[in-house]
């Protein structure tokens, strides 16, 4: 089974890198199979079969280096916020995965799904990340059915964790909360296997449980399901204040979202306590000043919400 082609978008700052593509295409076998031309050593005194033994390792660690070489440059642009640079060495990434270990390896498929993860966080484009992440999820979930390896199955599985995250936000900013929720729900029972894999710890995934949660919430919220929406983000709202306390900044836009959905719920008493009481508004006035922007945005939420209660003694405040 291979992968499917990687299509990369073809606006101007992406052609040289779909050029790259192309020539990846010439080596789709791995490392140890392809052919380099090597700088001869005419005059070292070595034998053939010494040349031969060293041209083979050079072969097989250049493109590797290459590989290192670009994941650390990836995480060095993507915290300096170079967004579309992070995104091109992404697809160098899968480039040199490629020509190191074939089209068909669960390392390949793992670099496309992080490609896939870029085009939806780096760039904001659902459509390229909802293609890469479904060209490489068949070689993902093949590779994890055969695997014997704890350790290349807990890979696999953060792979798949981002390849499912992935797909459910596409769907979700497309506006389809049913398929949205559905890989959504794949990630969180790849997550749970993988908790269980590793006996409760799961550390080093690019998507947290707090994303996964949150995006849990919101793709519950798109189908209607606003009592299980309000079950993700009490969940989410306690883990975060288990870890960070009940002031931290975090807080707000899930206060601000919970409460919203306790107005859908026509739960008007207990939207504005989230808002007042424990809420951002409260959160605006000591993490920010009470004349900034987001402490005014709080402020308009909270008017919102005594308006839609009705209640006579919320008039005229």
């Amino acid at each position: 089974m291979q992968a499917g082609p990687i299509r990369i978008p073809t606006d101007s700052s992406d052609i040289e890198w779909d050029s790259c593509f192309h020539l990846s295409h010439q080596t789709k076998s791995p490392a140890h199979q392809q052919t380099y031309k090597l700088c001869p050593s005419y005059g070292s005194g070595e034998s053939e079969e010494d040349t031969k033994t060293k041209e083979e390792n050079s072969i097989e660690t250049l493109p590797k280096e290459k590989l290192a070489q670009s994941q650390r440059k990836t995480a060095e642009l993507i915290k300096e916020k170079m967004n579309i640079q992070a995104n091109k060495e992404l697809i160098r990434c899968v480039i040199l995965s490629r020509i190191i270990f074939g089209e068909e390896h669960w390392k390949c498929a793992q670099a496309l799904t992080n490609l896939a993860y870029g085009y939806l966080t780096l760039r904001g484009l659902p459509a390229q990340a909802k293609k890469h992440a479904e060209s490489t999820k068949n070689t993902l979930l093949t590779w994890k059915g055969n695997m014997t390896s704890n350790k290349e199955k807990k890979e696999i599985l953060g792979a798949l964790i981002m390849l499912y995250y992935t797909l459910g936000v596409a769907w979700l900013l497309q506006n389809h909360g049913k398929e949205a929720y559905f890989n959504l729900q794949k990630a969180e029972r790849s997550m749970k296997e993988l908790k269980e894999l590793d006996k409760g710890s799961v550390y080093g995934l690019q998507v947290s449980e707090k994303d996964l949660t949150i995006a849990l919430g919101r793709a519950s919220l798109a189908t209607h399901r606003l009592n299980l929406a309000l079950v993700y983000f009490e969940k989410t709202i306690g883990n975060v204040i288990a870890a960070k306390g009940d002031k931290t900044p975090d807080l707000i836009s899930l206060y601000e979202e919970i409460a919203q959905i306790e107005q859908l719920r026509r739960n008007h008493d207990q939207a504005i306590q989230y808002l007042q009481q424990v809420g951002p508004f409260y959160l605006c006035v000591s993490v920010f000043t009470e004349v900034s922007p987001k402490t005014a945005e709080t402020s308009a939420l909270l008017a919102k919400a005594y308006a839609m209660s009705g209640e006579a003694q919320h008039r005229g405040r």
